[in-house]
């Protein structure tokens, strides 16, 4: 059984990450995770992935986000937030998930799509 961390992301903020035009993952908290993590689009509001798993990232590092880190955040900056550093992101064929607050875990056993 394979067991990976996932988070919750909302669109269009998901569909900019899958296609690489977003780089950080911007959040209130951090977390002590690094390495492979799901990526998951909410089911509101609605996208492309929306409701969806559909990319596996490594998760580097989270820091501070400071002003210059806007562009790679979807263009926004949020004052004493978290910037969730993501590399390595691989799309794979999305399936249907319900999400969670905060990480969760996926088991990724019956998920060929995932290649971990």
């Amino acid at each position: 059984m394979a067991i990976i961390p996932a988070i919750s992301i909302r669109e269009p903020w998901a569909s900019m990450i899958a296609s690489g035009e977003k780089t950080l993952e911007i959040r209130t908290w951090a977390t002590g995770h690094r390495g492979k993590i799901i990526l998951c689009a909410s089911k509101k509001p609605c996208g492309r992935y929306a409701g969806q798993a559909f990319a596996l990232a490594d998760l580097v590092n989270i820091r501070p986000m400071t002003p210059d880190d806007a562009k790679k955040a979807g263009g926004f900056f949020i004052d004493g937030a978290f910037a969730w550093e993501l590399a390595n992101i691989r799309p794979f064929r999305p399936f249907p998930i319900t999400g969670k607050l905060g990480i969760f875990k996926i088991d990724t056993e019956k998920r060929a799509s995932i290649k971990a």
